[in-house]
């Protein structure tokens, strides 16, 4: 089948180059400058350094063209870019079904992808979540990954995760919308915190226990909007949480990491060179927790050392000097 690649960051061209093995994908690259230099070498240095694109990989920056004659979109952009993306769908009157790859709560509006899909397309449209355990570079290395596909019509989630799922890409179904989308933007604030965690040095037991209690706060979350809390165990949820949280590649980790060591936020995001969702999800997470009365004692503090109230240091004494009471 010909399936859609709209957005051409690291995890866009790292899904497309695993695909791309048994499906003819076109990769949309929304910069004609970026295009060209992806074109003429047939690489992405900017996003995904060190990996050829197979021949059955076509970079274009034609949104046109990208879908059409395709069976499937996935939508690989940013939370933020989510909205404009689906609009573009809707100008071209696009009736094929979507996937976004995206993790996180569209900004100032507190929404879940699914809510800015249904707006921008109308709830007729099939739709769905990819999330779960997934750094692109190990995706792009055909490294044993595995992740979910979720939809409200669990018809079309298994059809879908049927045709994603590969040799070294495992494809599970899932009809919890909600919890999928919650765990992967809730994972990237705790994430954020973990960093934190590392870079002050406080041992592999204070991260264990970070974590543990972070995929508490996600879970109280995502229940209260309405989804599942078997699904906070699965691979959207526990499973992405701990690589985010432990692993190198994971950007929201290493903003916790220059974090702990003093660094600016500003020059934290400007040497990172990529979009790290955490740091622009944590207040939404905050203000949905608060007007839901959820306790996400790690969210807040994250907020507060990502708006410069606190040092990370403080923000570590203010969750130690809490109360005891019944983990659950």
């Amino acid at each position: 089948m010909k399936i859609a690649v709209l957005g051409a960051g690291a995890w866009g061209t790292a899904i497309g180059i695993s695909l791309a093995s048994r499906h003819t994908v076109a990769l949309w690259v929304r910069d004609p400058a970026q295009h060209a230099i992806v074109q003429s070498t047939r690489r992405n240095e900017r996003y995904l350094p060190g990996f050829a694109l197979p021949d059955k990989l076509v970079p274009t920056s034609d949104f046109d063209a990208a879908i059409g004659g395709c069976e499937l979109v996935l939508l690989a952009v940013t939370t933020a870019g989510l909205r404009e993306t689906l609009r573009r769908l809707r100008t071209a009157r696009s009736t094929v079904p979507v996937v976004w790859l995206c993790k996180g709560f569209e900004r100032q509006h507190a929404k879940l992808p699914h809510q800015v899909c249904a707006e921008e397309l109308g709830t007729g449209t099939r739709c769905g979540v990819l999330s779960g355990p997934s750094f692109a570079q190990e995706v792009a290395r055909g490294l044993p990954t595995a992740v979910t596909l979720a939809a409200a019509d669990s018809g079309f989630a298994r059809d879908a995760a049927q045709q994603l799922h590969g040799t070294t890409l495992r494809v599970y179904s899932s009809d919890d919308v909600v919890g999928v989308e919650v765990a992967g933007a809730v994972k990237n604030v705790i994430a954020i915190a973990a960093g934190i965690c590392d870079g002050l040095g406080l041992g592999l037991n204070a991260r264990a226990a970070l974590i543990t209690r972070g995929l508490a706060e996600m879970t109280r979350l995502g229940v209260k909007l309405g989804g599942r809390p078997e699904t906070f165990m699965g691979l959207a949820g526990a499973g992405d949480l701990i690589l985010t949280c432990t692993g190198d590649l994971s950007r929201n980790r290493r903003v916790g990491l220059k974090l702990a060591q003093g660094t600016q936020l500003s020059e934290i995001l400007a040497d990172l060179g990529h979009i790290a969702e955490g740091v622009y999800s944590a207040r939404e997470v905050a203000r949905i927790a608060a007007a839901q009365r959820v306790d996400m004692p790690i969210t807040d503090v994250v907020c507060r050392v990502l708006d410069g109230e606190i040092a990370a240091a403080a923000a570590v004494e203010a969750l130690l000097q809490r109360e005891p009471k019944p983990e659950y």
